[in-house]
Order: structure tokens, then sequence, then C-alpha cells
């Protein structure tokens, strides 16, 4: 029955289920299954299905849209293998998916358990596991992504580049592929200069195929050495960027974006504080996509446990009023992203000393408002940044509420998200928003599919350059 549905499906959702169902280790039958069960008596359990690894295979890169690259890395059979997980973390560094794949000789040095949870991602070795093979998912795996890497490039898998050959899942993949390959060497060194190898080598450059090393160096046998060894992980990841991702566009160099974040701490007394659960996430994956895209970034947050990210100017707060000031502090600026969960109340008296428990009862804690950060930048008449953005992080009726502080709190967008439990977005990696902004026309809104933070990062700030007040050329604020 679910194969027939799937035959009406349009091309786009019959692809969409495809990749769900790989992405959740599932066959399209039992992802269908899933998704029945799940419409009928709501989602199971509270971690939410991750997002497909691409559109489409027709799909142009989906790194040219979002930024995130995507990398199937097959991993060869040889004691180089080892190092191929530190290579996905590399390669995660420089903000690349990656999913791996591993040939039988690869998995007598690696396992499937250590390369998924390093990726995040199901790892696959089989050209016949049903499963991801019930829609051809060696056809999948090499075109679902931007770039497939090999490493370690074992003689045995260049060779079967070189002549076509397809018989287990890797060479499979590498003969289906139309993106681009680069290909990590690693052999013993008298296998590496073979005749056999070089036209090999050779064929491969011909073919397109670009190569990262090898280098000189000893090797794992004993006595060993020469041209062979593997090429470092991150040599590896930084030629894999450069060959994927183009000389980055700066169409925000010459502007300054504030971005606040995180939650703020108001004191009750020398222990005790009132805050929320924000995380911080969202607001450092903003500042880290802006100074990205060239502009000079002001990152004001509260109490969080991130790294600041690079090429930012970090500033530490902890209570509203001190994020406010430093908030003023910061201008001018063009763009000012308020994305900290600031706490609404604090005490009207903070204690001197912890407040102890008594025969007398529960203390009272007589709470005033704390100053409305957002609304106060927004309503300025003089140093006003030219595009103001306010978060609505709500629990119910979000569009309505996210209206409301539209109007209210004088912005020119809001980003609104479902903060509630069952969202999983509060301290989570992954969110849901819908974009509220002015128009001719009233409020538009564009709503955006589950993405991970750092795409709803960089989303948003293609979003802020696409506005003709920050094209290239445009003055500051």
């Amino acid at each position: 029955m679910a194969n027939l549905t799937i035959r009406k499906l349009e091309d786009a959702v019959r692809d969409q289920l495809r990749l769900r169902a790989a992405q959740n280790g599932r066959s399209v039958e039992d992802e269908v299954r899933v998704i029945l069960r799940e419409t009928i008596q709501g989602p199971i359990g509270s971690v939410p299905p991750p997002a497909p690894f691409s559109q489409r295979a027709s799909d142009p890169a989906p790194g040219a849209s979002t930024g995130i690259i995507h990398v199937t890395l097959i991993i060869g059979g040889g004691i180089a293998a080892y190092k191929a997980l530190d290579l996905i973390r590399r390669l995660k560094e420089r903000r690349m998916r990656v999913r791996c794949v591993l040939t039988r000789a690869a998995q007598q040095f690696v396992t499937q358990l250590a390369a998924s949870a390093l990726s995040g991602e199901r790892c696959y070795t089989d050209l016949f596991d049903a499963e991801s093979e019930f829609d051809a998912g060696h056809i999948r795996l090499a075109r679902d992504c931007d770039l497939i890497v090999v490493a370690p490039a074992t003689g045995d898998l260049m060779a079967k580049m070189a002549h076509g050959h397809a018989d287990d899942l890797a060479s499979a993949i590498l003969l289906a592929a139309n993106r681009p390959i680069l290909l990590a060497p690693a052999m013993n060194p008298l296998m590496w200069t073979n005749p056999a190898t070089r036209r090999n080598a050779a064929q491969l450059q011909r073919d397109g195929i670009r190569v990262v090393g090898p280098n000189a160096g000893e090797m794992a046998e004993a006595g060993e050495a020469g041209l062979g060894r593997m090429s470092e992980p991150v040599e590896i990841a930084d030629a894999a960027e450069r060959l994927i991702r183009p000389p980055r566009a700066r169409p925000l160099a010459g502007k300054r974006v504030l971005v606040t974040a995180g939650p703020t701490h108001e004191p009750i007394d020398p222990v005790r504080y009132i805050a929320n659960r924000s995380s911080g996430k969202q607001g450092y994956a903003i500042a880290e996509a802006a100074a990205d895209a060239g502009a000079e970034v002001l990152l004001i947050s509260g109490p969080v446990d991130l790294k600041s990210p690079a090429n930012v100017t970090l500033i530490a707060v902890e209570s509203a009023r001190e994020m406010l000031h430093r908030v003023e502090a910061a201008l001018p600026v063009d763009v000012g992203i308020f994305a900290a969960a600031v706490a609404d109340w604090r005490v009207a008296s903070e204690g001197d000393q912890k407040l102890k428990k008594t025969s007398v009862g529960i203390p009272t804690l007589h709470l005033v408002e704390n100053p409305d950060i957002l609304a106060t930048i927004a309503h300025r008449t003089e140093q006003r940044p030219r595009l103001v953005i306010g978060f609505a992080a709500e629990t119910e009726n979000l569009l309505d509420n996210a209206r409301s502080k539209l109007a209210r709190k004088g912005c020119d967008w809001i980003v609104a998200n479902d903060v509630s439990p069952a969202s999983g977005v509060m301290g989570g990696d992954r969110n849901t928003i819908h974009l509220l902004s002015r128009g001719e026309n009233g409020v538009a809104i564009e709503s955006w599919p589950i993405m991970s933070k750092e795409e709803v990062a960089t989303a948003l700030i293609a979003r802020i350059v696409s506005e003709q007040a920050f094209s290239p050329g445009g003055s500051p604020a």
C-alpha cells in the first residue's frame, strides 16, 4: 500500500520522503508508517526528525544557499583509516555535515559506531542493505551531497574508480557520482610508485578527480618510509573547503551588526537569581553568520556555556540593565538583532546576604519590570539601527503574539519561534521560525522549514543582505 501511494506522489514529495527515510535509518515503507502514526497520535518521543541531508538530488548543491556543506566521506581500508575519525571532526569545524561510508576493509580499523557517533549521521556499509537500497540508496548517497571525500583512498579503491568497477557500496557511489570528488591517497611507498597506481592516479586526474597528498614520512610498517602517508586531517579538510566553497562573499563588509544572546540573570541575593532556559545557541550562530558575511559584529551575551564565535567582539553581561547599558554604548550600528531571552522581571531589592529559611515562612519577593531593550532601541529617535530585529519566543498563539509584539515594540522584523517543551527549541540545536516584517500591505509572514540553528542564522543573514538598504554599496546608518 505504501508503494502504491509513493508512486502517486509528486517527484519532490517522493524524494523528500526517501531522504527522510534514509536519514532516520528506515525503509521508505516504514517511514510512511511512522508519518501516518505521528499524524494520528502525535510525534513519538521528544526528538525531532532529522532534517534531510539536502532537498533533491537534482537540486543545486545545498551549500550554495545555506552555507552548510554536505559531505559523503568514504573511508577506505588501511591503517590510515583511524585518521578519518579526526577528519570528521575537522570537516564539522568548517560547517560541513558528514555522512560516512565504510568499506569492508575499513571496518577492520574503525567501527560504524565510532563514525556514526562523531558524524551524528547513520553510517553505511552494505551495497545490499535492504533498508537503504529500497530506493537505490547508493545513488542517493552519491548525489545527496555537495562533495565526496575518499580518505584513505587505497590502491584498490583508486583502481576500481579508474576502471569503473562497482562491486561494493563505496565503488558504486563513486561510479554514480555527479558531485566533485576529493581523494586522499594512503598506501605503502612501493604501492604508490607502482606503475599501475601511477597510471590509475593519472587517469583519475584526467577524469577531473581532485587529489590531496600523499605526504612523505614514516609508514605504519617498521622500517618503511617514503611517499605514501595520507595527508593530515586538517590538510584534507582545508582542501575540501577550497574545492567546494568558493572565496567567501562579504556582502556586509563595512556594516556594524549588534547581536544580543542568551538569558539574563537577575539576582535575588548573592546566591540565587531569576533566569530562563535560553542556551544562547541561536544568537551565537547569528553572530557567527554575520561575521562570515563580513560585518563587524558585537555580541552582547548573558551567561552561557558557549565558545565565542571567531571574528566577533564578545561582551559578557549578567542582568537586563547591564545588557541595555552595553547595547546603548555600542550604538550606532547598522543592524540590531535582539535574540537574547531577557528576564521580564527582577526583584525590587536584591538581598545583601543569602535569604534563610525561618519559622516565619516563605519570604515575599517584590518584583519590578526590567527595561525593555528591544522597544527602547526600536523607539529611539537618534542612532536607531536601520534594521531592528526582535525575537518572539512563545509557547502558545505564536503568530498572534508575534504580530502584537511587532506592533508594540516598534521593531522592523520579528523572528517568531515556538519554545514550548515539546518543540525542543529552548536549549536544542534545531529551530522552526516564522519571519514577520512590516510591508506596504500590512504584516508579511515567511514560514521557514525546520533547520539547524546554524542554518537559520545563515538564512537570516542572507535575508538581511537581500534588503536593498544593505546591498553592497549601501552606506552605514
